[in-house]
């Protein structure tokens, strides 16, 4: 076996779950994706002198760790809407972009789903970039993050992570215990997400497709939370409660019955969309990716990320002919996701 041989054999099945912790630290799956690359250029060109202390994997995260904390010092957090100001009071006012601004992104799940990976793993490294918790995390100093992340999301032990940090036993509890602090006063309570049983959730999005593809708002007022926020990245504008998020998607002059083609796929291990304006020929335009956190009492919060470009992280086409059927994205060739 050669040396190239050996080290593809060593470190590539970890290549999903690297990714998504650059994708926590960073809230970027774009610079997830160049931080692995570069986790893996250097974890080459260091092999032959690993002299196996400690595992693969520690190894790795150390250097994939190390990367995302010198690349947030040069390009900070990535915020969504409401965390830069208060909600808009008049749905029908006019939006206020941010395009000076480095927004968060959504994760498509297949990027994380690598060929061959374990189950396990795979189910692990979603269940920790949902949306919320990682909106969350960028409020966290760059070490903290990583600390919060390595004790309570890779369940390491406090004396391996202060080796990874180069920190204190001491000074990786007192961390910690600041930023559980902090992410608690950020998230809601786990009880307010739980999410509803299937097929119950399944029902839920097939309501939410079909209310926003007929341009409904009263159908789709009747799927949300009272206290429902909306957020539309890079747009600065978002909304707070029922009345409001209806209201505001009434009042959109592209929104009309037929105008949006919703197509199912996966992000941050939530159901998703993907959105398409069709033009008055039927093609569709790409436009955005819509991120809905279900609960048992509705949808708690919608995220809906105005850039076209994020289509094809997601395996998308770009344009959608007008006689063409909904595309299976590339994470799911077979076409196996929600809804049938």
């Amino acid at each position: 076996m050669t040396v190239g041989e050996d080290f593809a054999s060593r470190t590539g099945r970890f290549r999903g779950e690297l990714l998504a912790h650059c994708y926590r630290m960073t809230g970027s799956a774009e610079d997830a994706e160049d931080l692995v690359q570069e986790t893996y250029l250097r974890a080459w060109r260091s092999f032959e002198g690993f002299e196996g202390r400690s595992s693969v994997r520690t190894w790795l995260y150390r250097i994939a760790t190390n990367v995302c904390l010198t690349a947030i010092e040069r390009r900070g957090r990535r915020p969504l809407p409401s965390g830069l100001g208060a909600p808009a009071d008049d749905p029908g006012a006019g939006l206020v972009a941010g395009p000076e601004v480095t927004w968060l992104q959504p994760l498509p799940d297949g990027l994380v789903a690598g060929a061959g990976a374990d189950p396990a793993v795979v189910a692990a490294s979603r269940a920790g970039v949902r949306l919320a918790f990682v909106a969350a995390l960028q409020y966290l100093p760059a070490r903290q993050r990583a600390v919060l992340i390595l004790r309570d999301v890779l369940e390491l032990p406090a004396a391996q992570v202060a080796g990874l940090l180069g920190m204190t036993t001491t000074a990786v509890n007192s961390g910690l215990r600041r930023a559980r602090a902090q992410l608690a006063a950020a998230l809601p309570a786990e009880e307010a997400l739980a999410e509803p049983a299937e097929p119950a959730r399944r029902v839920l999005l097939e309501r939410f497709a079909a209310a926003v593809e007929n341009a409904d708002a009263s159908a789709l007022a009747e799927l949300l939370t009272a206290d429902v926020a909306l957020e539309m990245p890079p747009v600065l504008t978002w909304f707070a409660g029922r009345q409001a998020v209806a209201g505001f998607f009434a009042a959109q002059p592209f929104v009309g019955p037929g105008r949006l083609r919703l197509v199912p796929v996966t992000a941050n291990g939530q159901p998703s969309f993907a959105s398409y304006v069709r033009d008055p020929g039927g093609t569709g335009q790409a436009h955005a990716i819509t991120v809905p956190t279900l609960t048992t009492q509705g949808i708690a919060r919608i995220v809906t990320f105005r850039d076209p470009g994020l289509f094809k992280l997601f395996g998308l086409p770009p344009v959608l002919r007008a006689d063409a059927a909904r595309p299976a994205p590339a994470q799911d060739p077979a076409g196996t996701l929600w809804p049938g």
